[in-house]
């Protein structure tokens, strides 16, 4: 067995680990950052009730029936 091959190998083994977990670690920051985003959109937005306007009547929508 060539010592300094197996060496090299290793080394480029644990290079190639580094770089993985650097890019898992970033795309795990992009989506911590895009679900801050979204929950801060989600708290800033207008209910529905008030972009929409009353429903005419209260009653639409509170019931469903199905006969099959």
């Amino acid at each position: 067995m060539d010592i300094a091959a197996l060496s090299m190998g290793m080394s480029q083994m644990q290079v190639a680990q580094q770089a993985s977990i650097s890019v898992m670690k970033m795309a795990m920051e992009t989506g911590t950052e895009q679900m801050t985003d979204m929950m801060a959109m989600v708290e800033t937005s207008a209910p529905v009730a008030a972009v929409a306007g009353p429903s005419p009547d209260a009653n639409i929508g509170r019931l469903l029936d199905i006969s099959v």
